[in-house]
């Protein structure tokens, strides 16, 4: 199962269409969710682009604007 790292914040609505879109695959992903407020150097680095999505395997970064179809290449 390929393990994937949602950067999100509280009240994030895009972070929230993000999610959806994660549970539109066609396969089965374990999501972890970090609020990159608790992070003084996550909020730096995330703050203008959540949310993003890395892939714990190759630290592989997809940020928002992204779709299904986007997300699938992205996780090939």
């Amino acid at each position: 199962m390929l393990s994937l790292i949602l950067f999100t914040g509280p009240g994030c609505h895009l972070c929230d269409d993000a999610l959806a879109i994660i549970a539109e695959l066609n396969r089965p992903v374990d999501i972890e969710k970090v609020n990159i407020r608790e992070s003084a150097e996550l909020y730096h680095l995330y703050g203008a682009r959540i949310p993003v999505v890395k892939r714990k395997d190759t630290d592989a970064e997809l940020g928002w604007p992204f779709d299904t179809e986007l997300l699938e290449q992205f996780l090939e």
